[in-house]
């Protein structure tokens, strides 16, 4: 260390005693010759700049990283890396932000920009350094503070004060991520260090003093004051510069110029500067002979040591001379051969590699013969790979052979030819193989596909082509020998009939037939349809096999086609795209016979032709089988065929259900509401239907068992259910049992229309109870029938027939096993037969109120009144005895009973005759006894309610 500090500052004083001698020799030649200094005095310097020790093209200012050995290199910088070319000038961009501050924004010439940089920057001898920023530097965007939305209209904008405060202080909060540090923090570090810092201060203090004293005890008097110019001791001391000169020799120039004093004075001015320049080279010395003293114990030990350098330096050389001498042998021993049998097994290497290309280049030129071959198999995807392969050797390994520049151009077009002969041969397979003859064999045999070697092998090309289309081309296809099979089917039709109609084009548009000739028509059209749709379903079968095995996904233990050996070349993506498009196919096609089936002949003609239910039997039966083997083939049930079978379905039912509710309106106007005998054929309808066996057809036809007075012909008086209800009816009542047994019967042979008979028999029924109601409670049958009255025994015949229908509603229902508006209707029928005994108890309850108002307790006994009223009741019980059940008779003249109870209490309180004992009382005891003992004779209240307890009743108010 004090080796490094004794030869810094040896260098230092040497430095300023070189420019004191310059400048003593320049005074004496009084010529400004330029000193180059190698050294540099850093002694009032603590940074050194790129540029400012050197020329300025020795190095880039902002690129601090460039160093340049030549001026060419700097401007070739500057062009590339700090100029921009706008048009045809050049735009200089060497300055501080991008801006040249020679040429800011100019552009000029090629020629004018290398005069520029040559004299602005490559002979620019001081550096203008970029300004500093400073806390000043910083600006406030004054359309920024004025337009702040947070601080909204400024009252005090015009302010003489632009200071800090016209910005809104932030104050920014600490962060709680940050522990809160305090003096106490550092108390064990200053307490560990404070040991040390003041050790080191009194070693500081100590150097000083002893700095101040050693110059006033080893300078010498006369030098100790004088100070040595800074000027001696800058590390270039350029006299040529005038600035420079007029330091170094103060006064020199002004009095050569002004030509004042004589020459002696000139000289002895000179001399008196040549003696101060001596009187500072001497100060060098003094200081430079200080140094030496202190620093001599290193210097010496320094000399003393280089003898032993020295010696070690001849020592290493000699061992250098023999390591030399050593590997001059062993190269010309061991080396030499050893890099001659390396050279000859490269050499060797590089023949074998020839060879190789030369084999490599063999095999390419066979590859059109080859793909010859390979096509003349069907051996399409090795044709592809061998193209392929090809293709990848001539661009990876044959690049730039000049015999095979013009083969990928030539393989390019040979697989573009591959690709058009398989789409050709695979549009040929699908025509031929469905255009083939339809025979009962290709029916029967598991496999209806004709030469599955050559449709995989058309297959694996194409998918090793990546060209899908081939699904598309074969759903087209299929739909055009769909589309001939049909338009064959009805030309075979046509032909037979009389009718002139002309197919013209595909044959699609829909013809005129009957329901008849469309079922004969759908009938060979879907076996001819289910054959073609097995072969499409064979044909598809395959090709999901080859794309299965194409994909490297072929289970061996299934039943597979012969595929070739190949790897798989097919993605996942694909193979998932491909087997969707391949059941849409299927879809496709199974979808597009329903709806051609079903188009084919026009709704018109549908409309206008009357189905039997035969028929429609048959069209069912035909629409499920071709529906069951379109669903086994794709998996997807079809809907236009099924649309059309329940269109003709709901037209016969509408049909159905307008002729029944014509007739039984029509029954209904001519009803005479008489009870009629019951044939057997209804009696065993009415146990079909309480047991839901609907399987046989209805024996009878309504007008054949009528009369001719609207009677039926002879039979059990009574209907009767579940072998102990007796049902006393009329004979609309008998015809509508019979139509709900058809309504039934229809929807168990014939499944499709028991939605639509569900709804109707829904709507036989309302009618039937609201034009019953019409016409026996409105009194309409007195108008249309010609009845003179209506009856009690009417009544209760309605009420029969409505009940009857509510005994039959829940089984109908289980039946049609849903009917919508099944509750509604029961409970109108309910509402019905209320309204009906209503009427008869208000009849005879009204006809008892008028006896009694004109009754008056006196003898005889029984009255008049009470005659009358035993009469009344007695006719009561004849016209509904043999109709309703003794039940619904104990109802009814139970109401009728409590009605004259509370009309006679009236009339008691209005004779004012009471429970005294009196000869009124007896009266009223005697009738009331004559009363019930009529009501006992005809049985028409409960055994419970026929004793005398009315006796006492009576009188309670």
């Amino acid at each position: 260390m004090a080796t490094a500090q004794y030869n810094t500052t040896t260098t230092a004083t040497a430095t300023t005693t070189s420019a004191i001698t310059a400048a003593t020799t320049a005074t004496t030649t009084t010529a400004a010759e330029h000193v180059e200094r190698k050294h540099s005095v850093a002694s009032n310097s603590n940074f050194n700049l790129p540029g400012v020790n050197g020329p300025s093209w020795q190095n880039c200012y902002y690129c601090t990283r460039e160093h340049f050995k030549s001026v060419a290199e700097f401007i070739n910088h500057l062009r590339t890396r700090h100029c921009t070319r706008e048009g045809g000038s050049f735009v200089c961009r060497y300055g501080f932000n991008g801006v040249c501050a020679s040429l800011p924004l100019d552009g000029v010439s090629d020629r004018d920009y290398d005069a520029h940089v040559a004299k602005y920057h490559v002979n620019q001898q001081t550096r203008e350094l970029p300004p500093e920023w400073g806390v000043y530097s910083a600006a406030q965007n004054l359309p920024a503070v004025l337009n702040d939305p947070q601080r909204g209209k400024q009252s005090n904008l015009f302010t003489k004060k632009w200071g800090d405060h016209f910005v809104d202080r932030v104050q920014i909060p600490c962060n709680p991520r940050l522990p809160d540090i305090t003096h106490a923090d550092f108390a064990v570090y200053v307490g560990s260090i404070g040991k040390r810092y003041r050790w080191h201060e009194r070693r500081q203090q100590q150097q000083q003093q002893q700095q101040q004293q050693l110059p006033s005890t080893t300078t010498p008097e006369h030098l100790g004051p004088v100070p040595v110019p800074e000027i001696f001791l800058k590390s270039q001391l350029q006299l040529h510069h005038p600035a420079t000169f007029a330091q170094v020799f103060p006064g020199y120039m002004q009095s050569a110029k002004d030509g004042a004093g004589t020459p002696v004075e000139r000289q002895q001015l000179g001399r008196q500067l040549q003696e101060q320049l001596s009187h500072y080279l001497d100060i060098v010395e003094v200081r430079i002979a200080q140094q030496v003293a202190q620093k001599s114990a290193a210097f010496f030990h320094a000399m003393t040591t280089q003898h032993a350098i020295l010696a070690e330096m001849q020592q290493a050389a000699e061992q250098v001379r023999q390591l030399r001498s050593a590997l001059a042998q062993l190269h010309g021993s061991a080396v030499t051969d050893s890099f001659r049998v390396m050279r000859y097994a490269q050499r060797r290497q590089h023949y074998q590699t020839t060879l190789d290309k030369l084999r490599l280049m063999a095999t390419v030129h066979k590859t059109q013969p080859m793909l010859q071959l390979l096509l003349g198999t069907q051996d399409y995807v090795a044709a592809l790979d061998l193209i392929s392969t090809t293709q990848e050797i001539l661009a990876a390994e044959l690049l730039g052979v000049h015999c095979f520049k013009h083969l990928p151009m030539q393989l390019g077009e040979m697989e573009k030819l591959i690709d058009k002969m398989l789409t050709t041969e695979f549009e040929r397979y699908a025509a031929n193989d469905l255009n083939r003859p339809l025979s009962d064999a290709d029916l029967e045999s598991d496999s209806v596909c004709a030469e599955e070697d050559k449709l995989v092998a058309i297959v694996m090309g194409l998918l090793r082509k990546q060209n899908f289309s081939f699904v598309q081309s074969y759903q087209q296809e299929a739909i055009a020998t769909i589309r001939a099979i049909i338009k064959q089917l009805l030309i075979e039709l046509l032909s037979r009939g009389d009718q002139e109609l002309c197919l013209t084009g595909a044959g699609e548009q829909a013809l005129d037939l009957t329901l008849s000739e469309w079922l004969a028509i759908l009938q060979r059209a879907s076996h001819a349809l289910v054959a073609v749709l097995e072969r499409v379903k064979a044909v598809v079968s395959i090709m999901q096999q080859t794309a299965d095995a194409a994909a490297g996904g072929l289970d061996p233990h299934e039943h597979a086609v012969n595929l070739i050996d190949s790897e798989a070349f097919l993605s996942a993506a694909h193979h998932e795209q491909l087997s969707a498009q391949l059941q849409q196919l299927l879809q496709a096609v199974c979808h597009y016979c329903h709806e051609r089936c079903a188009n084919i002949v026009s709704p018109q003609s549908l409309e206008r032709s009357v189905a039997t239910e035969q028929e429609l039997l048959q069209l069912s039966q035909v629409v499920q089988e071709f529906g069951d083997a379109t669903l086994s083939i794709c998996g997807a049930a079809s809907v236009p065929l099924q649309l059309a079978l329940k269109v003709q379905a709901s037209r016969y039912a509408q049909r159905f259900h307008a002729e029944r509710k014509q007739k039984l309106a029509l029954l209904l106007d001519q009803e005479r509401w008489r009870q009629v005998d019951i044939p057997h054929e209804f009696q065993r309808i009415i146990e079909r239907m309480s047991a839901g066996d609907y399987s046989k057809q209805a024996p009878l036809d309504g007008s054949s068992h009528i009369t001719g007075n609207g009677g039926i012909v002879a039979g059990n008086p009574v209907l009767l259910v579940e072998g102990k209800q007796p049902f006393a009816l009329v004979s609309v009542a008998l015809l509508l049992i019979q139509m709900l047994y058809e309504y039934g019967g229809s929807a168990q042979r014939l499944p499709l229309l028991a939605g639509y008979h569900s709804r109707n028999v829904i709507d036989l029924l309302r009618c039937f109870n609201s034009r019953s109601c019409q016409l026996i409670i409105g009194a309409g049958a007195m108008r249309v029938a010609g009845l003179k009255t209506i009856t009690s025994t009417n009544l209760a015949l309605v009420s029969r027939a409505l009940q009857l229908v509510l005994y039959l509603l829940p089984r109908l229902r289980e039946h049609f096993e849903s009917m919508s508006g099944y509750e509604a209707i029961e409970r109108d029928y309910q509402g019905h037969i209320k309204e009906i005994e209503h009427k008869i108890h208000g009849i005879v309850s009204e006809r008892i109120a008028a006896q009694l108002e004109a009754w008056d307790a006196r003898p005889p006994i029984p009255s008049q009144t009470f005659r009358h009223i035993s009469r009344h009741l007695v006719k009561l019980h004849e016209a509904i005895a043999g109709v309703l059940p003794e039940a619904q008779i104990h109802e009814i003249y139970g109401v009728v009973h409590r009605n004259f109870k509370d009309k006679l209490r009236e009339q008691l309180l209005k004779l004012n005759v009471y429970n005294n004992g009196g000869p009124q009382h007896g009266v009223v005891t005697s009738e009331l006894t004559f009363y019930m003992e009529t009501l006992r004779t005809l049985k028409a209240l409960p055994a419970d309610q026929l004793d005398n307890g009315i006796l006492e009743h009576i009188w309670v108010y």
